[in-house]
């Protein structure tokens, strides 16, 4: 897999990340005192200085700020995985389940903000959605490398699963309770619906509760990683408020 910029490179040779090749731009060359040459060495990662042209084609032309790596494909965890971290940090489980996210932008902007907000891991369903790749990897800034994704056949019946290991499902959607109303301390997950049509009407039958994130403008609704990112952070706030 290539991915490209520099957090997202940095955060992957941090977290020892199979990184196999490192491209730099040649106008670069003067900065080795930079972290990430530093990294690289520290990795026995050979680093590559190349033309911009040739950083452009290999991206695709995303904006690759003259730092493209070649690192081993992503690793998908289990919702089992998943569930252990919560237990092995002594926490609460806190999940985030996306229903049928198909932009890749999106999708690692929630992961980025899962990482940020300390969740537990994302369940993604394998088909109708996005998976990890280059755009994902780069658009988290690196936080793919910390985060665990479980990639599952059916999301209905991980709600249940969950369900029976005693998590509570919220789904954050328009014509529920108020987000900031709810206890949200206890085991957790939040399904976020995908970009044109929300979450799916059988995913919504099947969470414990619709919880609506309050809006008091003309349009209604917000992008999927910004409604997801509102939704954790009011998991943290009042879990860090609990704790104290």
């Amino acid at each position: 897999m290539i991915i490209c910029g520099k957090n997202a490179i940095v955060e992957s040779l941090r977290n020892k990340k199979a990184v196999f090749k490192l491209y730099v731009s040649k106008n670069l060359m003067q900065e080795r005192n930079n972290e990430i040459f530093r990294l690289a060495k520290q990795n026995n990662v050979q680093v590559i200085f190349k033309n911009k042209e040739f950083l452009d084609k290999i991206t695709k032309n995303a904006h690759h700020q003259g730092f493209v790596a070649e690192v081993e494909n992503f690793t998908y965890s289990t919702t089992d995985d998943i569930l252990n971290l919560a237990r092995e940090r002594g926490e609460q489980p806190f999940i985030v389940i996306l229903d049928k996210v198909e932009d890749p932008h999106n999708l690692g902007s929630v992961i980025r903000v899962c990482e940020c907000a300390g969740v537990h891991g994302i369940i993604i369903p394998k088909h109708s959605a996005c998976e990890v790749n280059q755009t994902v990897a780069s658009t988290s800034a690196g936080a793919y490398s910390y985060c665990l994704v479980a990639r599952v056949t059916n999301i209905n019946q991980e709600i249940e699963r969950l369900k029976k290991e005693g998590v509570w499902v919220y789904g954050i959607e328009l014509g529920g309770e108020p987000l900031y109303s709810e206890n949200l301390t206890g085991a957790i997950a939040l399904v976020i619906g995908s970009e044109g049509f929300g979450t799916s009407a059988l995913v919504k039958k099947n969470c414990d509760k619709i919880l609506t994130i309050p809006m008091r403008g003309k349009i209604n609704s917000l992008n999927a990683s910004v409604a997801c990112g509102v939704a954790v952070f009011e998991v943290l706030r009042q879990r860090g408020a609990n704790e104290q």
